[in-house]
């Protein structure tokens, strides 16, 4: 298929946005040899604001915001976003054209030179883990609450810049991101979803469009992967219902196995003193309806109270990571 006109994808200016637009990139022109792509940059509210915590400025839009006014005015035709970055409610006139193939969605322990010896469970008393997730925060709390955190941001070389200078003893990074900036050697080790839900989205790719623009659509479904848009569609589903964004403690994981998917989901306090779990399974097509009932399930075990509660906490605490 080739059309008449360019098609401008677009991406942020991090280093990891370009890696993942660049094979997006390459992945459409391979499929569509006779059609012509370019890729403009753009810099989002996330990438500028790197002297407060996330959960602080709110997250609705905080990566998408300008890429989303791009596709709405027509300067752009499509957008390559870390699924987790993008929220569940998309602007009026913009769709989730596709998800790519999910790669590893956990969390990865980095740790610098001193500290190579140890694993997470064995970290010495008050070692300084940085992080700028409330998620990975509040699960890492209740498993290690002998452990210290301070927020950290920055692109994944600036943190990692911070870690061997001493800043921390470790760093709690996207086992995906390192991967697809060949950063894999830096992974110590592989945090296990009994330690550490990951986040909705994680390790996926999605590429949002306009709604109704066909001629996109159809490109796009060469880089659909069907497995992957069923988990994350129950994940989004799942966050959607809760209302919950993603500074928010909320970690999922997802698999399917003999046709049937399994989700599990939960909500945890800041201080890692309370935590709500529960799984739901269910046939993949009914993947959202699959995240609806498990937000019910962690509603009636308290989650909503804990959910209020942050929020509450957040607006008062400027660093809710310390």
């Amino acid at each position: 298929m080739s059309l008449n006109r360019n098609i401008c994808i677009g991406s942020r200016k991090s280093q990891l946005a370009l890696v993942q637009t660049h094979f997006i990139h390459e992945q459409l022109q391979l499929h569509h040899k006779d059609q012509t792509f370019t890729i403009e940059t753009m810099s989002t509210q996330g990438d500028k604001i790197l002297d407060v915590a996330l959960a602080k400025i709110g997250d609705k839009g905080l990566f998408t915001k300008e890429l989303e006014l791009g596709m709405i005015d027509g300067s752009i035709d499509l957008a390559v976003h870390s699924l987790k970055d993008l929220p569940t409610n998309l602007p009026e006139g913009l769709v989730l054209g596709c998800i790519t193939q999910r790669v590893n969605p956990a969390d990865a322990l980095v740790l610098n030179e001193k500290n190579r010896q140890y694993q997470l469970e064995t970290l010495p008393e008050n070692s300084v883990i940085g992080t700028s997730s409330l998620r990975r925060l509040a699960q890492l709390k209740y498993h290690y609450p002998h452990l210290s955190f301070k927020d950290v941001r920055g692109n994944v070389n600036t943190r990692l810049k911070k870690l061997e200078q001493g800043e921390y003893d470790a760093l709690i990074l996207a086992a995906a991101g390192l991967e697809r900036l060949g950063m894999q050697d830096r992974i110590h080790q592989i945090i296990p979803a009994e330690i550490s839900l990951h986040a909705v989205g994680q390790g996926a790719l999605g590429i949002e469009c306009r709604d109704g623009d066909t001629e996109v659509l159809e490109l796009l479904k060469v880089l659909e992967h069907q497995p992957s848009r069923d988990c994350c569609l129950a994940e989004r589903s799942f966050l959607r219902e809760l209302e919950g964004g993603c500074q928010v403690p909320i970690g999922v994981n997802t698999k399917i196995e003999n046709e049937i998917l399994s989700l599990t989901g939960l909500v945890a306090s800041l201080d890692g003193q309370k935590l709500v779990k529960d799984t739901v399974t269910g046939l993949p097509q009914d993947a959202e309806k699959i995240g609806i009932q498990l937000a019910n399930n962690l509603r009636s075990q308290g989650a909503q109270e804990i959910l209020d509660e942050i929020f509450t906490q957040i607006q008062r605490n400027s660093n809710p990571i310390g």
